[in-house]
């Protein structure tokens, strides 16, 4: 048997070992002092580099709707912490140091979390869905991604009105888990975040126009039954640089890797059979 962790052992173990990563962060964040993006701008930058919606209600498998609805009040109590914030060259976009610490006190409620590998609920749950719509315009961009964390290769719902690979998805917790880009460019950029009635909306802009653009694609998506009779989400991620004047293709990065145990009725799904007896 698989000797568990010290933060497996009981509710009072995880949480000493949650304040203790919360104490390491903010001491490494003291010592070694990045310079934070915390100056907003109430005007908008001129250029717009993407620009994406996500709907904030799906229908995730048989997840309770009302923690859907909570996380919509979720999303919007953090989306004006982040709404017009400059990240000027040199300065590092933390996710954490602008939302802050999470509490009831602030207004936040239950919403969806992810723990190990099945949906829970948590305050201020469905802050993932903020750091994916901001990773996913990052990635269209030159700034340099400096922390990201991924949900340890679980495919926890069926696809539903799915617009971006999946893959490209992020992990926070606060503080330890973070989300983190850096502006090495010369160029000032800024996230404008809201939410409307469905949507959670993101655009990242910029001072100046970028020589490239970026396009991120999925290839080689299945489904396999392997040795251990569980169904895998396959596939690859792509991020193909591309300079805008002359259309020519400069680089292809593979940025993601998926191979990814699903945890839903996959009874509808093609599935190849990688099964010995296959």
């Amino acid at each position: 048997m698989k000797r568990k962790l010290f933060c497996e052992i009981s509710p009072l173990t995880y949480a000493i070992s949650e304040k203790k990563c919360i104490i390491e962060r903010y001491i490494k964040d003291f010592f070694c002092a990045p310079r934070f993006a915390e100056k907003k701008r109430k005007e908008k930058l001129p250029v717009l580099i993407c620009r994406h919606n996500s709907l904030i209600r799906r229908r995730l498998g048989n997840v309770d709707m009302r923690l859907q609805e909570n996380k919509a009040v979720n999303l919007s109590i953090a989306a004006p912490k982040l709404n017009r914030i400059l990240i000027c060259p040199g300065e590092t976009f933390s996710f954490w140091h602008l939302v802050g610490r999470i509490s009831e006190k602030k207004g936040y409620k239950e919403g969806l979390t992810i723990v190990s590998d099945h949906p829970s609920s948590g305050i201020g749950g469905g802050m993932c869905q903020m750091t994916n719509l901001i990773h996913w315009m990052v990635l269209h961009s030159d700034l340099d991604i400096v922390e990201h964390h991924h949900h340890d290769q679980i495919d926890l719902f069926p696809d539903f009105k799915r617009k971006i690979p999946f893959g490209t998805g992020t992990s926070i917790l606060y503080n330890y888990l973070d989300y983190r880009f850096k502006n090495n460019t010369d160029r000032t950029y800024q996230l404008v975040i809201f939410t409307t009635d469905e949507y959670l909306c993101g655009e990242l802009r910029a001072s100046a126009p970028q020589k490239y653009k970026y396009h991120i694609s999925a290839e080689n998506v299945f489904f396999s039954r392997e040795e251990d009779g569980e169904v895998y989400r396959n596939g690859e991620v792509y991020r193909t640089k591309v300079d805008r004047r002359t259309g020519e293709h400069v680089s292809r990065e593979l940025i993601r890797r998926n191979h990814a145990r699903t945890v839903y009725d996959t009874s509808g799904l093609e599935i190849r059979d990688l099964t010995a007896g296959a």
